[in-house]
Formats: C-alpha cells, sequence, structure tokens
C-alpha cells in the first residue's frame, strides 16, 4: 500500500502523464507521414483548453463531491494543470506560428476576433505559469490568489477563440459545458451560504 502511495505521488510520474498528449502529437512531425503545422495547430490548442478546464473545475468538484481522494488527489497538482496548459499553449502557438511563416502574415490578421482572442488567452496565462511554484506563493502571499484568478479570463478568452477560429461551437461549447454548470453551482452554493449567514447571526 506505501508503495502504491508513493508511486501515486510521485510528480515525474504526473508530468509524464501530462506529457503523454505531446508524445502522441509530436511525432505526427517527424513522423513518414507528412503532417504540416497547420495539422497540428487544432490538437495542441485542444489540449491546452481541457487541461485548463480540469484545472478550474476542481475546487467546485471538491465542494460537490465532499473532499473524495481522488479529487483532493487532482487539487494538490492543479498548479501542474495549469502549466501543462500553459506549456501546450505554447504548442499550438508554436505551430500556428510555423504555420503563418512569416510576422507580416502574422500581424495580417492579428485584429481578427478569432486571433487576438488567442493572444490575450496566452498572454494571461504566462504570468500564472510564471508564478506556479512556492516560491511566487510565498513572495506574493494573498495577492498570490488574485493573480490566479486571471485563469477565468484565461479560459473565456480560449472558449471564444476556439468558437472563431475553428468555426465549432459545437465541439467548444461541449468541452466547456461541464466548467460552466460547475462554476454555476459554486456561485449558487456561495450565495446560499451568503443568504444563510445573516439568519445565521440572529439565531445565535
Amino acid at each position: 500500500m506505501d508503495g502504491m502511495r508513493r508511486i501515486l505521488d510521485s510528480k515525474p510520474l504526473f508530468w509524464a502523464l501530462l506529457a503523454i498528449p505531446a508524445l502522441v502529437i509530436l511525432p505526427r512531425w517527424f513522423g513518414e507521414d507528412v503532417y504540416l503545422p497547420d495539422d497540428l495547430i487544432a490538437p495542441t490548442g485542444v489540449w491546452a483548453a481541457r487541461f485548463i478546464i480540469l484545472a478550474l473545475m476542481l475546487t467546485p468538484l471538491s465542494m460537490l463531491s465532499r473532499g473524495a481522494s481522488w479529487i483532493r488527489w487532482l487539487v494538490q497538482r492543479r498548479r501542474a494543470l495549469g502549466v501543462a496548459a500553459f506549456a501546450y499553449s505554447v504548442l499550438h502557438l508554436f505551430f500556428y506560428l510555423l504555420d503563418m511563416e512569416t510576422l507580416e502574415n502574422v500581424l495580417a490578421e492579428i485584429g481578427a476576433f478569432g486571433i487576438w482572442t488567442g493572444w490575450a488567452a496566452i498572454l494571461l496565462m504566462l504570468p500564472l505559469a510564471l508564478t506556479s511554484n512556492d516560491a511566487a506563493m510565498r513572495a506574493l502571499r494573498t495577492g498570490w490568489k488574485r493573480l490566479q484568478r486571471l485563469a477565468y479570463p484565461a479560459a473565456l478568452l480560449t472558449l471564444i477563440h476556439w468558437m472563431f477560429i475553428h468555426d465549432s461551437l459545437a465541439e467548444a461549447l461541449i468541452h466547456f459545458a461541464p466548467l460552466a454548470a460547475l462554476q454555476l453551482y459554486r456561485l449558487l452554493r456561495r450565495f446560499e451560504f451568503r443568504s444563510q449567514a445573516p439568519h445565521q447571526e440572529e439565531t445565535a
């Protein structure tokens, strides 16, 4: 049992699990079959979205599941999920830039709604990734949590980017609907708690 627990608590193992999609995607670029950068933009972007969705789902999931052990296990690794989301976003950007070929081509379409929202999402995720470590938490103190809330507008921008650039509303909503439902549940719980607090004070 202790051996299994050590394996499950292994950070290298968890990072290896997060790297599996990249290990599936990247060989396509180097393999014998011809995969152009354009073919790899979508899958890297999808995995970036999936990891940020999962990271943001954990708090309401822990409320809903009343602290289930597997949720607690994931919550302890939430920072790694956020860093993975950023890493796949960088891969997504890398293949996009390769596909665009020149800076002139990049600048020509940067004002498009579906494009600048993607850039904005990555820029918001950058400080989150840079501060996802114990040293940053100690240095920023209470400001660290406020900074990490940038993940929510980053996720929203990711959704908008996905809907407009790939013209795939249904696929984007399928991915983001569980997050939206859980965040709504979280807000309702918070509202319920605040509405009950004055009543509890009166009866105390």
